[in-house]
C-alpha cells in the first residue's frame, strides 16, 4: 500500500495557482536581493555561448542608450534601465496604452571562465548586445610531493 499526501488546496483550481505565485514571489528575494529597485517591466533576453564568448541579447525597444546602465560586481552582471513614457494626446476621453515603460532590471551570474575586463555593449535597432569573451583555460599543473624517510 502506498501512502499519498493529502493537499486540499490543489483541487482547488485558483487559489492553489494564487498560492504557487505568492511563493514563487517570495522565493525572489533574498539577502542579496532586498535592496533591489522596483521594477515596472522586465525586457526577455536570449542567452547563449559560443565556442569563445557568451552573448546576451535583451529586447529594450523604445530605451534610449543612455538610459541603459551595464555594471558587473561579484561575477554578477546586472542590466538596468529605464523606458520613458512619450507624451501622448487623449482624445475624446479614450487612451490605451499597451506598451510598457518604467524602469527595468536584470541580474546574470558569470561563469568563471567569463574574461570580465573585456565585456562589450552595444544598442541596435532596439536589441542590446552584451558580449562576454572567455578566458584562455586555465591548464592543470602538476605539484610534486616531497617525502622524508
Amino acid at each position: 500500500m502506498s501512502l499519498i499526501r493529502y493537499q486540499p488546496l490543489r483541487y482547488a483550481g485558483g487559489i492553489n495557482q494564487l498560492h504557487n505565485e505568492i511563493n514563487r514571489l517570495f522565493d525572489n528575494f533574498g539577502p542579496e536581493q532586498d535592496a533591489t529597485p522596483a521594477v515596472d517591466w522586465t525586457p526577455a533576453v536570449d542567452v547563449s555561448e559560443e565556442e569563445n564568448r557568451y552573448v546576451i541579447h535583451a529586447d529594450v525597444p523604445g530605451v534610449d542608450p543612455k538610459d541603459i546602465e551595464v555594471t558587473l560586481e561579484d561575477g554578477v552582471l546586472t542590466i538596468r534601465g529605464e523606458r520613458r513614457n512619450e507624451k501622448s494626446v487623449e482624445e475624446k476621453g479614450f487612451r490605451r496604452v499597451e506598451r510598457f515603460s518604467g524602469s527595468f532590471y536584470r541580474r546574470f551570474t558569470l561563469p568563471d571562465t567569463a574574461d570580465s575586463e573585456n565585456i562589450t555593449a552595444e544598442t541596435k535597432h532596439g536589441v542590446l548586445e552584451l558580449v562576454i569573451p572567455k578566458q584562455e583555460k586555465v591548464q592543470p599543473r602538476r605539484i610534486a610531493v616531497k617525502g622524508k624517510a
